[in-house]
């Protein structure tokens, strides 16, 4: 663990914050004790980091990651990129980073950075090279490769297993079902979720495989639930998507009216949000419902 740059981030974050050190101390510890971890001369109990990440605005795995991750600042961003590329589906560009970075030794020497190049290749071998076996398995691999036997999966892994979820959609959708079951069985586990959008992502898949399995009432009650934990954690994230997909479950169920209804308000959120994908599909639907 590197003392020195958790230290450093903490005074750096401080600094941001407009927070003088007595101001950081105040109910966590002494002055004296903030001084000396912003030097690095002692690291602070996990307590003691827990309350100064709370005062500081950020996850106190945050620390952790610094004080073990060479070039952390370098790893995020290329994290932010795959994710941006993984959800445009430039799955060719998403490729590349993975090629660029797999003999890096960020990655090839910590087990957490090479699980990300794992992942985003697993995807790519379904969606590019549609190499259902090598995909599955590197997906599962990736997960193993933090994973410990009998824990509860972490949010990353959650990810990963979402995204296997999501390949077995289109392939099996007996699979699929039985991953995001798994998913939401170790979801109720973890104590707390910095990434909200996972739950949001999994109430979504839910949906769409009762739909597939024309469970259609289940399907809308899923999709009722993401909503409305999207709007009490403040995220548009699938919401166009979840409003798209009432609708389209109303449509199967003959209630075209409010399969208006919600695909007008998903075309509303996808214009918010400029995402432009989805919104001449979205609008060609409207019309041919209108018309009916």
């Amino acid at each position: 663990m590197d003392f020195t740059a958790v230290g450093k981030k903490i005074k750096e974050l401080r600094k941001n914050s407009r927070l003088s050190q007595e101001e950081l101390a105040e109910g966590v510890c002494t002055q004296a004790q903030i001084s000396k971890i912003e030097k690095g001369d002692v690291f602070p109990y996990a307590s003691t980091l827990y309350q100064i990440s709370q005062k500081l605005g950020v996850d106190v795995n945050y620390f952790f990651d610094i004080g073990t991750t060479p070039r952390l600042d370098y790893v995020q961003e290329v994290f932010q990129q795959l994710q941006i590329l993984r959800r445009s589906l430039k799955f060719e560009e998403m490729m590349d980073i993975v090629r660029a970075e797999e003999h890096n030794p960020l990655f090839i020497q910590n087990n957490k950075n090479m699980q990300l190049l794992l992942w985003h290749k697993g995807i790519y071998l379904y969606e590019v090279k549609k190499d259902l076996d090598q995909s599955v398995k590197t997906l599962r691999e990736a997960i193993d490769i933090t994973n410990i036997k009998g824990r509860i999966l972490q949010e990353r892994e959650l990810e990963i297993l979402l995204s296997l979820g999501a390949i077995y959609f289109n392939e099996d959708i007996d699979k699929a079902l039985a991953v995001f079951e798994d998913i939401r069985h170790h979801l109720q586990l973890l104590p707390h979720l910095n990434n909200y959008a996972i739950k949001t992502r999994l109430l979504y898949n839910l949906a769409r495989v009762l739909t597939r399995m024309e469970r259609i009432e289940e399907s809308n009650e899923y999709c009722e639930d993401a909503i409305k934990w999207a709007l009490h954690k403040d995220s548009l994230y699938l919401l166009g998507e979840l409003h798209y997909h009432i609708g389209y479950n109303l449509e199967l169920l003959n209630n075209k009216k409010r399969a208006l209804e919600y695909m007008e308000k998903a075309l509303i959120v996808f214009e918010l949000q400029q995402d432009t994908k989805y919104i001449p599909f979205i609008k060609g639907r409207i019309e041919e419902l209108a018309k009916q």
